[in-house]
């Protein structure tokens, strides 16, 4: 079941990488509506289905209110949201309600469906651990030099200096804590992923054909 999990810091570049990757491999992409439509391929029910990416973890600030949510572990329920669809109508949002374990927990079930029907990129969520020795899967990481993410987030999202930087550290910190947390690694760990690449140095077209190339040995 060939896939591939992008692990990434905030400005790399993984975006492009990866609509790249999955236009010339004919891969699809891990988002929300990837998930509505894992849920109905696999006969997941709506319950089952949820996205609790590492930004909705503490950028988009679901369980941030509580407190040091990090330091001190909550089990109080929140909301997070959830993607189904019916057989005659597109994926559509909806929002439950259940602990943090329970939602990591069904995010796992959710990557593992995916990765079981093959031909995926996976970005975030963890998908270096979960499918950690799953056979026929790469593990990339995209990294890139402070100055060259600080430009690109100022650029695409219209922010200033401090805004971006500010925006940089918040998703790397949150992203970091969640792999920590709920995988016990560190997202930064090089035994985790087959390639490291830095994309200050390789454009999105070299970034998307050194990634291909390591799927081609696996």
């Amino acid at each position: 079941m060939p896939a591939i999990t992008i692990s990434r810091q905030h400005g790399s570049g993984d975006q492009e990488i990866a609509d790249r990757v999955c236009d010339l491999l004919g891969y699809r992409y891990f988002d929300k509506w990837l998930i509505a439509h894992v849920a109905a391929e696999v006969g997941l029910s709506k319950a089952e289905i949820v996205d609790f990416s590492e930004e909705h973890y503490k950028v988009k600030s679901l369980v941030a209110r509580i407190g040091e949510i990090f330091s001190v572990p909550s089990r109080r329920p929140v909301a997070v949201p959830v993607f189904a669809s019916g057989p005659d109508e597109p994926p559509t949002l909806d929002v439950t309600q259940m602990d943090e374990q329970a939602a990591v927990a069904l995010v796992n079930t959710t990557i593992l469906a995916a990765y079981n029907l093959g031909f995926v990129v996976i970005v975030g969520r963890g998908g270096q651990v979960v499918l950690k020795d799953k056979p026929n899967v790469i593990h990339v990481r995209l990294e890139a030099p402070l100055e060259t993410r600080i430009a690109r987030v100022q650029k695409a999202e219209r922010l200033s200096r401090s805004e971006a930087q500010l925006q940089i550290s918040e998703r790397d910190k949150a992203a970091a804590q969640y792999l920590e947390r709920y995988h016990k690694v560190r997202w930064d760990n090089p035994e985790l992923y087959h390639v490291i690449i830095n994309t200050g140095k390789v454009g999105t077209e070299a970034a998307a054909q050194l990634i291909i190339a390591a799927m081609l040995q696996v």
